[in-house]
């Protein structure tokens, strides 16, 4: 068999279709046609189209995932539950037809494939991850550090690199409560339940009462 063309795709100018035989057979990304020597007139055998349609799976699995990656820092669970997602089957509708398809997942051994790309590569990185979130966090509007540390186990960061992050941080309990007492004051008019939903977000009992006697000053 010989791979009679190579044409760039309309929609996608970083992918190209591979036509073997006057047939369209596969598609690979623009790198991976220079990395795996892709030529028009090459001669390729079943097993090698088995190959390379493998290497186009991972090229559009790692595009997606790249995709994720860079919407925002996400912790390397997040990573690995949005690969899982994707090698589960779904349903799929044809819009045209109205029929409703299943489309089997990726392969998760190109699943793993795609996590490891991205270590590489530094975009699975969980203390850079923690330093992010506990940076943006509900800047303006406050939140407890107890409660960082709770929201950062649940996408479990290490308490290792919490613990890390958070002494790296300048933030801090005191003053995180003032923004929020601010922002709430008009919401809980009546101190004890100022004092109620000030606990429910994670500050003790102390820092509560050091927050509202100092705005009473």
């Amino acid at each position: 068999m010989i791979i009679t063309a190579i044409n760039l795709q309309t929609k996608n100018s970083n992918r190209v279709n591979i036509m073997i035989d006057g047939e369209y057979k596969l598609s690979l990304d623009v790198y991976q046609l220079g990395i795996l020597g892709i030529k028009v007139g090459g001669v390729v055998s079943q097993n090698d189209i088995d190959k390379l349609q493998e290497e186009s799976s991972f090229g559009k699995l790692y595009a997606q995932a790249l995709k994720y990656c860079l919407m925002r820092p996400h912790s390397s669970q997040e990573i690995k539950d949005y690969l899982f997602k994707k090698t589960l089957d779904r349903k799929v509708k044809n819009y045209k037809t109205g029929e409703i398809n299943n489309r089997q997942g990726a392969n998760s051994k190109i699943s793993d494939r795609v996590y490891n790309r991205l270590v590489d590569k530094g975009y699975v990185d969980d203390e850079k991850f923690a330093c992010w979130w506990i940076r943006n966090r509900k800047i303006n509007t406050g939140i407890s550090i107890r409660k960082l540390r709770q929201e950062l186990s649940a996408k479990r960061v290490s308490n290792d690199i919490i613990d890390m992050a958070l002494a790296q941080s300048d933030r801090d309990d005191n003053c995180e409560i003032i923004k929020i007492i601010n922002k709430k004051r008009s919401r809980y008019p009546d101190e004890n339940k100022m004092i109620a939903y000030l606990a429910r977000q994670g500050f003790s009992y102390e820092d509560i009462k050091d927050g509202l006697d100092s705005l009473k000053d």
